[in-house]
């Protein structure tokens, strides 16, 4: 079993929208274990790239409803983006061994520290706007 398969006790927020968002960032991580080396770049750039664009959708559903996390929420983004741009320029430049540490041991404990922190909270405060609806809308709007 991967430390990045889907566990509905331990993953699930009950926002569908952030849900499957995360559904979707475990399964890149997960094809990222033991990733052939002719593959690790470009695996890597989807993880990246799909981060990117799932903290970009997150803040605008935190902006949209006011979230009173933002600011911090939005900082903790910013240092994963920063670590994973970093890893994926060693790895273009041909050195992948600190992107391959910080999968197995830095990427897991990250997620699962963000989720049951941050991502919790601001599920919560997705539910008590317009009794759900936001929640339902979700953050690809």
């Amino acid at each position: 079993m991967s430390q990045f398969d889907w566990d509905e006790a331990r993953h699930g927020l009950g926002v569908e929208a952030m849900d499957g968002v995360h559904r979707e960032f475990l399964a890149l991580a997960r094809a990222l274990e033991d990733c052939p080396s002719s593959l690790f770049a470009e695996r890597l750039a989807e993880l990246a790239h799909h981060t990117e664009a799932h903290f970009a959708a997150e803040e605008a559903s935190m902006r949209r409803t006011n979230c009173p996390t933002l600011s911090e929420h939005v900082a903790e983004h910013g240092r994963l983006l920063a670590d994973l741009r970093r890893f994926s320029t060693a790895v273009q430049r041909g050195r992948p061994a600190m992107a391959r540490a910080f999968l197995e041991d830095g990427l897991a404990a990250w997620f699962a520290n963000h989720l049951a922190t941050m991502d919790a909270a601001l599920a919560a405060h997705l539910k008590t706007r317009q009794g759900g609806a936001e929640a339902d809308r979700g953050e690809d709007d």
